[in-house]
């Protein structure tokens, strides 16, 4: 999944090159990690990327290795459930009985030879249990950035790996309630990362989210017609909102997880790229022409021109071309408000 326009990013992810299409500890995007990871799984010709219209010119050109026909398009972005459903669409022309892993495109993954061994086994799982799978994250922090899965009874081992049947999903806590969940044991981080038979999610579409399985078999009866496109935009300005966490999998009970025992991080924050980053003695990262002065455990990262800092503890500085962003390294989450609040003020340029 290719669409999210990574506003807690910014100033960096903008609306012309977001997160995903942006080289961030490394010299790769963090796409063509992506695209690279999976295809050393599955083989590239069976990896698809569902992203946003506007999209296409960027993605042919940072990865050229997916040919045009494993493009999916949506009109726009009605979060995860409606953008798995159309993508659901096509790859069910290819194997209508397949095995579908959904992902990110914008995720940190480390250790690839547990990450592919953690895959094959939510794959055998998913198919012995006729279920979703989804790749919980063993959390080392009481972190409040992420979503959080609670495992219940033991169902079994795939490929090694122990599986369990999920008891709940929650959204991102307080930092005491995380504390407590770290404490209980039983908790995960959400990765977003899902795996399914086609069929079983057509079959909990259409219980727990008919109207957008009305919507899509409307979209199907138009592969190939030359109304397609516009079939699927009028489709989607009728559908909801709505993820497949709070769509299917807070609902479904056949909802089981497996433990991601590989590095993760979903860079959902300046705060978590700061956590990942090497620092200096001071505790700061700093990236371009930068100056510091008595300031400690701090981002600071400049795009063209000079910065400096003096005095500052725990904080982010971003100057990217015509806008800088300064907030508090506990508020980083709020940068998508700044984002919100840049819309609503008609500021496109700066967005």
């Amino acid at each position: 999944m290719s669409g999210g326009s990574g506003t807690r990013f910014w100033p960096r992810s903008r609306q012309h090159k977001s997160k995903q299409f942006l080289p961030i500890l490394g010299r790769k995007t963090l796409i063509s990690q992506t695209i690279h990871r999976f295809g050393n799984i599955a083989g590239f010709s069976n990896v698809y990327i569902i992203a946003k219209k506007d999209q296409a010119s960027l993605l042919h050109e940072t990865v050229p290795q997916i040919p045009s026909s494993q493009f999916i398009f949506e009109p726009e972005g009605k979060d995860t459930a409606p953008c798995i459903g159309l993508s659901v669409l096509y790859l069910q022309k290819k194997d209508p009985e397949g095995v579908v892993l959904v992902s990110p495109s914008d995720h940190l993954i480390g250790d690839f030879s547990i990450f592919k061994k953690t895959v094959r086994s939510a794959e055998a799982l998913a198919k012995a249990k006729d279920g979703f799978v989804t790749i919980g994250i063993v959390p080392d922090r009481p972190a409040t950035g992420y979503g959080y899965i609670q495992f219940d009874e033991k169902v079994g081992e795939y490929r090694g790996i122990e599986a369990f049947r999920v008891k709940t999903f929650a959204e991102k806590p307080t930092l005491e309630t995380a504390k407590r969940f770290l404490e209980t044991g039983d908790f995960l981080w959400n990765s977003g990362i899902f795996v399914f038979r086609i069929p079983v999610f057509l079959k909990a579409v259409e219980e727990f989210l008919p109207d957008l399985y009305d919507g899509l078999m409307e979209i199907e009866k138009y592969f190939g017609h030359p109304e397609f496109e516009e079939v699927v935009t009028r489709v989607y300005r009728q559908i909801r909102r709505v993820s497949i966490d709070f769509g299917i999998m807070e609902k479904a009970s056949n909802v089981f997880t497996i433990r991601g025992q590989f590095r993760w991080n979903d860079l959902g924050s300046w705060e978590q790229l700061y956590r990942i980053s090497p620092k200096d003695a001071q505790g700061n990262r700093t990236e371009g022409e930068v100056i510091l002065l008595d300031t400690e455990n701090s981002y600071v990262a400049s795009s063209e021109g000079l910065v400096a800092v003096v005095g500052l503890e725990n904080v982010v500085v971003v100057h990217e071309g015509d806008v800088t962003l300064v907030c508090k390294m506990d508020r980083t989450e709020d940068v998508k408000q700044v984002v919100d609040r840049i819309a609503r003020r008609k500021l496109e340029k700066y967005l």
